[in-house]
């Protein structure tokens, strides 16, 4: 049989049904077996990981890497098999050390898919006349037409149609971005009347039927279910409650299908009033008042206008995501349900959002790290093609030389090729990224994304969980006439206190929560003890307010007739349409609510009413000539460290871009509480406006931009990548995926879905702007000792090899012969190593930090140049020094003199020029230290030692070591001034 993501989704729950070859009481094992060979396994999509091997190959098409394999085959071919060797040895060396970095990152965020269970209950018969069980199986073994029973807290663990919900609500946020969760039901359900039960006409039914039919428990323990489920974490399961809503029982019901419904109720909901970019209403409309000054209500959940509205039986099927259906990923946050699985693997929703899927996005992107790289390595190869054959054409034309001259030529570009780079990025990246995961805030998923880290000067963020906690916390309370609301505080508290006592909602609402956390010991105590709770009648859909009767312990009327108080608490329009007020004070109050609500505040309104005493229930009719007590206004709770973190962003040179799909009041508001000017906010429908260069142009001077779909940000990212901005984004749903994928680097939380996880090149912990900080400065510190390796070797490469063409064309013998070339670039390249290992100064980490060509070739070319200007001084100093010495012992007291004078120059170069710090800051660090005054001991030494005969080098008189010593001096103190005036000009 072959899978479709369609089947099964349409139609009635029979009909369904049988599009699956299944039914409510599951499948058999021989038939989930049959179907698990056929469709495969419930996983994700993806590339393998590439193994050492392939890794180690994918190694060599970097582009240094490349370079210095060009060299080696060169050098083969002229038989400079040392060159040859030693240049095999740093390739395998460099991409050794990138397989094994890339390897444990593989590994560690491998780890993290570990961390979440992958288990599901699902209902399954041994044979076809047995009947049905429970079982716990993993995810992976889910196949189309199995039946799977969800309940608080579970993971949806594929597509589901569902057969039977109890007040489901699913987040969807990872798939829609949307923080409001989705109310879900069955589409026999969705498509009845919904009426009130009482509580006499609740009763559990019996568990352990034998028929599996699905009856009101779905045969799964609503105290927590089985072990071992793949449930968020801090979730509780819902306890039953007698209150309910049940629909009628349709006809003709499959075996078990709809027949006999018993639901707990719908989920809490939150109250709020939004503001809305368009509202109107009939002129007949009773909430006419509040829409004129463009506020509407939502039913459901704590989002401006971003979320469901209050949604009606029935009209949910033509929804872009119907009610019926849940989606892998998702999760379930009240409720229980019973579903069939539509779709696994590669056919679901989840999978079709994987990077790839979408078209247009092309393959992997280049990054800032890959463009500085390659620009720099060309830039290498072109001196090399120039110097190679310059050198053999100014010898045979001046010397009369042939092609013994050619591995002099071959030792002098791979003199100007900086071979220990492969091996200094990889070691400087390397170390940075296992820095950050031993301290298990941050893993880096791919080296060369640390250097794109550093490189970053824009950073996307959404707000929700980010910048906010996505909890709702109270700003002020407030009574009719502006003043401070006390009492409305008060009352709310009231409300909030026995609403949640009596109406045992399967999920506390988190604005009665804010409620009663902003009354504190103050209040509580007193409200429990001053008021007897009676009845409440919980928020629903379609009814965005809640009240609580309740009576006073201590009323004097108690006695003879009894007095109940109605507290009510909700969306403003729906309070203010059943208080007993003027045309004229309800509009002032609806105006004082739009202005609380254009603020970025959520507001809640609260009333009041007294009624005689009685036995029989309460109802919505009970709820009218209320007096008006005041409005409470709640917001966002800040994250804790989000303003420091964005003070010390701003610190480093980031820009911070909002990217919401909240209000843009929302927004706003949230900005300015955390310091952030948000300047104007730009809206997603302005965006769509805008042609890609303008979109480049707006972007570059805006902080927020509101109601953005996921495409709106992929867009935004882009249009910023666009004008030469180095973006992050940081993102963790389905809908952030393009995002992910169109930033220079893709940052994700751990708690993220497992695909954005998967997407992106940095995982961090937890969802907090200082962990991302961290991961920022270990960046600049990899890139600035990679930026401090580039601009020692390139400029001292660069010097040498001037001097060189000018000695050979100057000095009847070579200046250098290749063997003491290659021992030189040995010494030298080991040295530099301890590079990879520096602290820069703090001046180097202020701003971000990025590689590249062109002002390293300005560096390169200035003191390149002086380089070359100290090495022709030497070779002044050494022919007057060694002119009595005759030709051969000359030559050898040469080329002594001038090794010496080049390792201790480029000791010097790294002391000075490392990292951009000074000499005054400090003694450097152990490694550059100890490196240098080993390179100079090399330099002064090997000489004098009996390998130095074998190197055809010989003593120098000690009159060269005077003159050494004065042209070191005038050359450190000219490099000391060119190195300062440098960082005056860079501001560095």
């Amino acid at each position: 049989m072959a899978w479709a993501p369609e089947v099964g989704q349409a139609g009635s729950t029979l009909h369904a049904l049988r599009e699956l070859g299944s039914g409510p009481r599951g499948l058999t094992e021989d038939e989930a077996a049959r179907r698990l060979a056929d469709a495969g396994e419930n996983v994700l999509p993806g590339r393998r990981p590439p193994g050492p091997a392939r890794r180690f190959v994918h190694g060599l098409r970097d582009p240094f890497t490349a370079v210095l394999l060009c060299l080696g085959l060169v050098s083969a071919a002229v038989a400079s098999w040392g060159t040859a060797c030693v240049i095999s040895v740093l390739v395998t060396v460099s991409c050794a050390l990138r397989t094994a970095g890339e390897h444990r990152a593989e590994r560690a965020a491998a780890a993290l898919r570990d961390l979440v269970p992958t288990t599901a209950t699902v209902r399954r018969r041994p044979a076809p006349d047995a009947p049905p069980a429970h079982r716990e199986l993993p995810v992976g073994e889910l196949v189309p037409g199995d039946v799977v029973l969800l309940s608080p807290g579970d993971l949806v663990p594929a597509d589901l149609r569902l057969l039977r919900t109890t007040g489901l609500t699913v987040h969807e946020a990872v798939l829609t971005g949307e923080s409001t969760p989705a109310e879900k039901r069955a589409r026999d359900l969705a498509a009845g009347a919904l009426r009130p039960v009482s509580a006499a006409a609740y009763a559990p039914a019996a568990a352990g039927a034998a028929d599996g039919s699905v009856d009101g428990t779905d045969g799964c323990d609503r105290t927590g279910g089985p072990a071992g489920r793949s449930r968020l974490p801090g979730r509780t399961p819902a306890e039953r409650t007698p209150l309910a809503y049940a629909a009628p029982d349709p006809a003709g019901a499959p075996d078990g299908a709809a027949d006999g419904l018993r639901t707990t109720p719908s989920p809490a909901r939150r109250l709020t009033l939004v503001p809305a970019d368009e509202a109107s209403a009939p002129a007949n409309d009773d909430g006419a008042a509040l829409r004129r000054h463009g506020l509407h209500r939502t039913a459901s959940g704590p989002e401006y206008a971003d979320g469901p509205r209050a949604s009606c039986p029935g009209g949910e099927q033509d929804a872009p995501d119907p009610a019926h259906l849940c989606f892998q990923g998702s999760s379930v946050l009240s409720g229980t349900a019973t579903g069939v699985v539509v779709a696994t693997g590669a056919a679901t929703r989840l999978s079709g959002a994987l990077p790839g899927a979408a078209a247009g996005w092309g393959g992997r992107r280049v990054t800032p790290f890959d463009r500085s790289v390659n620009g720099i390595a060309w830039t290498l190869i072109r001196f090399m093609l120039l110097t190679a054959p310059l050198v053999l054409v100014a010898s045979a034309l001046l010397r009369g030389r042939g092609m013994e001259t050619l591995p002099f030529a071959v030792a002098v570009a791979v003199g100007l090729t900086p071979e220990m780079l492969p091996v200094v990025v990889t070691a400087a990246l390397a170390r940075g990224a296992a820095g950050l995961a031993r301290g298990g805030e941050v893993i880096v998923r791919r080296l060369a994304a640390l250097h794109d880290l550093g490189a970053v000067d824009v950073l996307c963020v959404d707000k929700t969980g980010t910048l906010t906690q996505d909890r709702p916390v109270l700003h002020h309370a407030e009574d009719g006439h502006g003043r401070d609301g006390e009492e409305v505080l008060r009352w709310a508290a009231v409300n909030a206190l026995w609403t949640l006592h009596l109406a045992e909602l399967p999920l506390p609402d988190a604005l009665d929560e804010a409620v009663l956390d902003a009354a504190g010991d103050d209040v509580l105590p007193a409200a429990e003890e001053e008021y007897e709770g009676i009845a409440a009648l919980p928020c629903a859909p379609g009814r965005p307010l809640s009240t609580a009767v309740v009576r006073r312990a201590d009323d004097s009327r108690f006695g003879l007739a009894g007095v109940h108080v109605l507290v009510v608490k909700g969306a403003p329009e729906d309070v203010l349409e059943r208080c007993a007020l003027e045309p004229a004070e309800r509009d002032r109050l609806a105006r004082r609510a739009a202005d609380l609500a254009a603020d970025g505040l959520r507001v809640l309104a609260v009333a009041r009413a007294e009624r005689p005493s009685r036995h029989r229930p309460y109802g919505p009719a009970d709820e009218h000539g209320l007096e008006f007590t005041g409005f409470l206004a709640l917001h966002d709770a800040l994250a804790p460290t989000a303003a420091e973190a964005l003070a010390v962003l701003a610190d480093r040179g980031i820009a911070v871009r909002v990217l919401t799909g909240d209000h843009p009041g929302t927004a706003a508001r949230v900005c300015r509480d955390l310091g952030l000017d948000p300047g104007e906010v730009v809206t997603a429908d302005r965006v769509d406006g805008l042609t890609d260069t303008e979109l480049a142009a707006l972007a570059d001077r805006t902080t927020v931009f509101a109601r953005c779909s996921p495409d709106h940000k992929a867009r935004i990212v882009r249009a910023l990548r666009a004008n030469g901005r180095t973006t992050g984004f940081l993102g963790d749903g389905v809908n952030d995926l393009a995002a992910l994928h169109a930033a220079d680097v893709g940052v994700c939380p751990r708690a993220g879905v497992d695909v954005a996880r998967e997407a992106a090149d940095v995982v961090l912990a937890s969802k907090d702007l200082t962990a991302l900080d961290r991961a920022v400065m270990a960046g600049r510190r990899s890139t600035g000792n990679i930026a401090a390796y580039l601009r020692i070797t390139l400029s001292s490469n660069f010097g040498n090899v001037i001097a060189m063409l000018a000695a050979g064309l100057l000095l009847p013998f070579l200046p250098m012969l290749p063997a003491q070339v290659l021992v030189q670039n040995l010494f030298f390249d080991a040295a530099q190593l301890a590079l990879a290992f520096d602290r820069p100064a703090p001046a180097a980490l202020r701003r971000p930090t990025r590689l590249r060509p062109r002002d390293l070739l300005r560096f390169v070319t200035v003191f390149g140049l002086l380089n070359a200007a100290a090495d022709l001084a030497t070779f002044g100093v050494l022919a007057f020094a060694v002119r009595s010495l005759g030709d051969d012992g000359g030559q050898e007291a040469f080329h002594a003199g001038w090794f010496t004078e080049n390792l201790l120059t480029q000791a010097m170069v790294m002391l000075v020029l490392r990292s951009g710090r000074h000499l005054a800051e400090g003694r450097p660090p152990g490694p550059v230290r100890l490196a240098t005054t080993a390179l100079a001991v090399v330099g002064l030494l090997l000489p004098l030692s009996p390998l130095g005969p074998l190197l055809a080098m010989t003593g120098l008189p000690p009159l060269s070591y005077v003159l050494l010593a004065t042209v070191l001096t005038v050359y450190g103190a000219a490099l000391t001034v060119a190195r300062n005036r440098y960082a005056r000009k860079v501001g560095g």
